[in-house]
């Protein structure tokens, strides 16, 4: 608690001698951007985090969806607002990391944006329909390696494509893509035994699991969830290191100044700290993840190499 403290007060200091003599930040609205339409998890997450830092900052702070292009909206808006504090918004998996190394975005979200504070990770989850007789990673590969298994995705470089190119050359086998345009029309197809396994998000899989409908092989974290606890991941399971998560974020323009960085930081962190606001977070299938921002610097930076390097050889096995 005093190391809390401390940290808050050298903030507060810094912030005071980083700003001209007159500014105060916070001194009016501040808003936050959300690439994703409302209702989202994204949007969900913002609006949470907006009331936090209302209450601690002493200040009104908004929610703006600016929905669009797989993000791309929205984040452009951001990269390109003032770095003064005043504009914030929510980072994801594809914002920040697929749709960057897929499609000409008009910012680069390394130069352009500056992380500020992880607020959690959302896992994907291997899952069968019941007519495939797996009932375990180990019998799932082995099958692949006997016959063709298929499995959807939201299209090339979605998460739930790139971690089914990652479980597969991990796995030795070889899996046929069914491409959807929504997770809502694969799951349905899945039921219907129209198509085998899925890296499905756990808010749409999880009542199916417990009902029986969809057989859950392993989770993609590499530690198992509060939901599941008797769901191994898949990195236990046999292919170690295994990863492939959903993360949000909240990020600022480039060049935002490092105090008001650090603050909006230690607010979020200690907001993450709070078993009120982890649950809330689960039941929206997210874990709280807190961290620096120089820690998520360097996990974004990870995440970019890493799955580009998923792309290119996808590519280079075509």
């Amino acid at each position: 608690m005093i190391r809390r403290i401390f940290a808050g007060s050298a903030v507060g200091v810094a912030l005071s001698f980083s700003l001209p003599a007159h500014a105060v930040w916070p001194d009016h609205t501040i808003k936050i951007i959300v690439p994703l339409p409302a209702g989202s998890a994204a949007d969900t997450v913002a609006r949470v985090i907006s009331k936090e830092l209302s209450e601690k900052l002493n200040q009104t702070v908004i929610v703006l969806n600016r929905p669009g292009a797989s993000g791309e909206v929205g984040s452009t808006e951001l990269a390109h607002a003032d770095a003064d504090g005043y504009t914030l918004g929510i980072a994801t998996t594809t914002t920040m990391v697929t749709a960057p190394l897929l499609n000409a975005v008009k910012y680069d979200p390394i130069k352009d944006i500056a992380p500020v504070a992880m607020i959690g990770t959302s896992p994907y989850v291997l899952v069968v329909n019941s007519n495939v007789p797996a009932h375990n990673l180990k019998e799932f590969i082995a099958l692949a390696k006997k016959k063709p298994i298929s499995y959807s995705s939201v299209g090339e470089g979605s998460l739930s494509h790139l971690a089914a190119s990652l479980f597969a050359r991990m796995g030795g086998i070889k899996l046929t893509e069914i491409p959807y345009k929504s997770s809502t029309q694969a799951i349905v197809d899945l039921l219907s035994d129209r198509i085998d396994s899925q890296f499905g998000i756990l808010t749409t899989t999880h009542q199916y699991i417990k009902e029986g409908k969809l057989r859950a092989l392993g989770i993609t974290s590499t530690k198992r969830i509060s939901r599941f606890p008797d769901l191994p991941t898949i990195s236990e399971e046999g292919l170690s290191g295994f990863e492939a998560l959903l993360w949000l974020g909240l990020v600022a323009p480039a060049k935002t100044p490092q105090p008001i960085i650090d603050k909006v930081n230690a607010v979020i962190n200690d907001m993450l700290a709070r078993p009120k606001e982890q649950e809330l977070l689960a039941n929206q299938a997210i874990y709280a993840s807190p961290m620096s921002a120089d820690e998520m610097k360097q996990m974004v930076e990870t995440e970019i190499s890493k799955w580009k390097a998923v792309l290119q050889e996808d590519k280079r096995a075509e």
